[in-house]
């Protein structure tokens, strides 16, 4: 009798194929590979989110949640719903991304049903989470080291901090990268732009991403080249509007760039590519610059050291705007360093960071607690 493929139900993200971040990102890739690999997978999808609802795509099994509408409750109210209704599926594993979905976990183990749990980075700490969001992160992460079967992180730090503050052992599994990939140079044209006459930076228009101080050193530098800032907010927000009315004219808000192939350019083009993420584990825009070939300048944290390899693949600043004015003045005067660190930015990129590698690595923990 022929044995039936391994089943992974799959929620925390936006949905299938729906790619804005990066957990529907890692969503997309590891369901791809994974349904290639003969095991079945079910995406939980926000129903509000997609007009058309097909039940499959790509081989993936789509399933299509309502949660209650607002900007504190959506994603918890889904994750909600969605542990129900895995719980009730023909599923062996669940697989959740988020540490807010914690205590969701409680439902699959009154349930019976094998789970991991992807936690990411430190959400509590996140400016935008402040009092009482704050509060609960670091509760609900609490709650996932507790009530769920296997603990994911993705990175050797974010393992560390989850050891430390939760007394609670997890599993490294990285989050994956597509190296080498091309970009038409004419792409850039778009916004006026020229190869190596700008500096980069790509994230959310938030207090985490430091680009209010990245963006405020630049504009006290000397630099004759352009601040190229690609992401914003998708709601009105003071903090997002104050950087884009700051008056200098070397800065170019282009917002979200959804075409891929313009967003490669932009990155591959670029002089040096801005880091300042603080909060996570492995960050999804530094692996995207690593593998279009940027000489990186990073905030210095014990994350951004573990990425780049404690300086081998680019420079660290300090948080503040003198840091940041600092090593744009060295940037400009060290350009056979940034060639260099443009030429081997890509060998940063190590087996523990190949989609491929991660899937293999996702399969393991899967059969394992499928055979539980």
């Amino acid at each position: 009798m022929k044995e039936k493929p391994l089943h992974v139900a799959i929620f925390g993200a936006k949905g299938y194929p729906y790619v804005y971040g990066g957990y529907d990102t890692m969503v997309k890739e590891l369901c791809e590979r994974l349904v290639k690999k003969n095991i079945r997978v079910t995406v939980y999808c926000h129903r509000s989110l997609f007009k058309e609802r097909p039940k499959q795509v790509n081989g993936i099994d789509l399933v299509y949640m309502p949660a209650i509408e607002s900007k504190s409750f959506t994603q918890l109210t889904h994750s909600f719903f969605s542990m129900i209704h895995a719980c009730f599926s023909s599923a062996n594993v669940i697989f959740v991304v988020n540490s807010g979905n914690g205590p969701f976990g409680l439902i699959s183990r009154i349930m019976r049903k094998p789970t991991a749990i992807n936690v990411d980075g430190l959400e509590w700490l996140r400016p935008k989470w402040k009092g009482i969001g704050g509060k609960y992160f670091y509760w609900a992460s609490k709650m996932a080291t507790k009530f769920y079967d296997q603990l994911i992180n993705d990175s050797d730090e974010m393992q560390r901090i989850y050891l430390e503050l939760f007394n609670a052992p997890s599993k490294v599994i990285a989050y994956g990268s597509n190296p080498g990939l091309q970009a038409d140079p004419t792409l850039i044209q778009k916004w006026q732009l020229e190869r190596e006459d700008y500096y980069l930076i790509v994230g959310r228009l938030i207090p985490d991403n430091n680009a209010d101080l990245i963006i405020e050193g630049f504009t006290r530098s000397s630099s004759t080249r352009k601040l190229v800032v690609v992401g914003d907010v998708p709601y009105k927000d003071e903090f997002a509007e104050r950087l884009k009315n700051i008056p200098d004219d070397r800065l170019l808000f282009t917002g979200y760039v959804k075409d891929q192939q313009e967003l490669a350019a932009l990155y591959r083009n670029c002089y040096a590519y801005f880091h300042g993420h603080e909060y996570g584990g492995t960050n999804p825009a530094m692996l995207k610059a690593l593998g279009y070939d940027c000489a990186i300048l990073a905030l210095d944290t014990p994350f951004n050291q573990e990425m780049l390899q404690n300086g081998k693949h680019g420079w660290y600043f300090q948080k503040g705007q003198k840091a940041i004015s600092t090593v744009i003045e060295k940037a400009e005067q060290s350009p056979e360093a940034m060639q260099q660190f443009r030429q081997t930015s890509r060998e940063g990129l190590t087996k523990k960071y190949d989609w491929d590698h991660v899937t293999d690595q996702y399969i393991e923990v899967f059969k394992e607690l499928a055979s539980r």
